[in-house]
């Protein structure tokens, strides 16, 4: 470590929205993702009860691809930067996939072959949104200052959120407008084909915009900035060692994150029946009830969406990140545990609006203290194994989900209060956190 360090500027509100806009276009094909995979698969002939077992693929990929982005990224400098050539060549993969999945039911293949192809096209979709997503985080901590990382993270948040709401009205928004709803069997409808295809224009749209606007540090001068001894391409990597070295924020915000993300798995593999449940009176999913309640459950989600775009414009203004990171996960236990006791879905919108407060929480918070501990050596391949505290308790969760339903009665909206307990419980670990500056 150098002891002639470099104190990073102040960034103008705009540059700050310029380092995150690019995650506006990433989060909108995310969205798309991820409320419809299930339809598609379903709609390609998929039985109902292996559905969930593609909600493993996402996570699995994750934790696969974001670490050797970021421990690549580290290294790597040419015109372009360091993250935007990452960020930029996954936007293309992803673009390329979102045009090419949601047809896998009109190109003239066998069910089997088709449902193969949709698989391999999900597999490639995730790997490239996370491709594309995680040098948004890196962006952040290479160039603003700790005390700017806050909004940094909530503007981010704002824009994620945001891209979200997009992307889950989409097929409501193009039906609305006349497109078909409906195909014959096998074959996706026309409105999500074409929110596919708008959502991967904004996509790369967005990317390309903050591809031209943003202007990376070089090596050398990323060094003097964050105090390094030489430039971290000159640097060897060693996974391992570097885990060993992780400051104790990296593992307990970890630990809340496992609580956190296990609670949302749940919310999207079971939302749709439980809502089925309670305010439909119906476990039928071949009833025209049980769609109607698929169809809503959309419109929770976008609510979802926007109270965090709500409530991440709120989270800078808390003087204690750790005070509002625990008090925005109790709202969003308290708004899980509201759900089976609802029968009315409009009154649903007050539990998903709190949701919503712990998901933009959950998007800002972690970020911010754990690139606030770190000293800028290997930020890219930190948050790249930072990633892992977000993947590995999906793919638990998923892997036990089937056990955890049957625990509780087998009654899909119970799996709601779980979520609700694991939020309570996220909160609770919240004040073992120590925020640091700098520890490694």
């Amino acid at each position: 470590m150098s002891t002639n360090l470099k104190k990073k500027p102040d960034l103008s509100f705009f540059k700050l929205w310029n380092l995150s806009f690019g995650f506006f276009g990433v989060q909108i094909a995310y969205a798309l993702q991820s409320a419809n995979i299930s339809r598609i698969f379903a709609t390609l002939g998929a039985d109902p009860h292996s559905l969930s077992y593609f909600w493993i693929l996402p996570p699995l990929m994750g934790i696969i691809v974001q670490p050797i982005v970021g421990t690549c990224s580290d290294k790597t400098w040419c015109r372009f930067g360091r993250r935007i050539p990452y960020l930029f060549i996954g936007a293309l993969v992803a673009v390329l996939v979102m045009c090419l999945l949601p047809n896998a039911g009109s190109l003239g293949m066998a069910v089997s072959t088709a449902m193969v192809f949709g698989l391999i096209s999900l597999m490639f979709l995730d790997t490239s949104i996370n491709m594309a997503m995680q040098p948004f985080k890196m962006l952040v901590g290479d160039m603003v200052n700790e005390k700017q990382k806050a909004l940094a993270y909530s503007i981010q948040s704002f824009l994620c959120n945001a891209g979200s709401l997009v992307g889950y009205v989409f097929p409501f928004f193009f039906t609305f407008l006349g497109i078909s709803n409906v195909a014959a069997k096998g074959v996706v409808p026309d409105s999500v084909i074409y929110s596919f295809y708008i959502g991967a224009i904004i996509l790369i749209l967005c990317v390309i915009y903050t591809s031209v606007k943003v202007k990376e540090m070089p090596p050398k001068e990323y060094a003097e900035y964050h105090g390094l001894d030489k430039p971290l391409n000159e640097e060897k990597v060693n996974i391992i060692k570097l885990l060993r070295n992780a400051p104790t924020a990296f593992w307990t915000v970890g630990l809340v994150q496992f609580f956190c993300w296990a609670a949302f798995l749940y919310m999207w593999n079971y939302t749709n029946g439980a809502i089925a449940e309670t305010c439909w009176n119906t476990t039928d999913p071949a009833s025209a009830h049980f769609q109607a309640a698929g169809n809503w459950v959309g419109i929770l989600f976008a609510v979802q969406a926007i109270g965090s775009v709500l409530w991440a414009v709120m989270l800078p203004r808390f003087s204690n990140r750790k005070v509002a990171y625990a008090s925005s996960l109790i709202l969003g236990g308290i708004g899980f545990l509201m759900i089976p006791f609802i029968h009315n879905q409009y009154v649903l919108f007050v539990p998903y609006l709190l949701i919503g407060c712990a998901w933009a929480a959950m998007l800002a918070m972690p970020f911010t203290i754990v690139t606030n501990a770190l000293n800028g050596s290997h930020m890219g391949a930190y948050l790249g194994l930072f990633n892992g505290t977000i993947c590995i308790p999906q793919i638990i969760a998923a892997a036990l989900g089937g056990t955890v339903l049957s625990l509780v009665g087998s009654a899909q909206s119970s799996m709601m209060l779980v979520s609700g307990a694991f939020l309570v419980i996220a909160a609770i670990c919240v004040t073992i956190i120590k925020e640091t500056s700098g520890e490694r």
